[in-house]
């Protein structure tokens, strides 16, 4: 995959992953992910063997949700603390 055409997959998946062309083991992880991050109380061992049935190992299952409890403490924090963007960094999806 070429550099542009990474970057076009990068901007579907966060405009709207659930339509993007996702292999089924990250689409089952970006559903993992949006489960904990807005619905975490309601998790149970099924979002768990819905990936290893996927292939991710424990460690992988792991990983990610370090990878995912990490942004959603660091995005409550700058949220909770009224931390705006620096001003160096563009917006998401404009061109330089």
């Amino acid at each position: 995959m070429g550099e542009a055409e990474g970057d076009g997959l990068v901007h579907r998946i966060a405009g709207g992953w659930r339509e993007a062309p996702l292999s089924p083991a990250d689409r089952a992880l970006c559903d993992y992910a949006s489960k904990l991050t807005g619905k975490q109380t309601v998790m149970t061992e099924a979002d768990l063997d819905r990936l290893r049935g996927e292939g991710l190992s424990d460690r992988a299952i792991h990983d990610a949700v370090q990878v995912i409890a990490f942004f959603n403490y660091i995005t409550r924090i700058a949220d909770g603390l009224g931390v705006q963007p620096e001003t160096f960094i563009r917006k998401w999806g404009l061109d330089e």
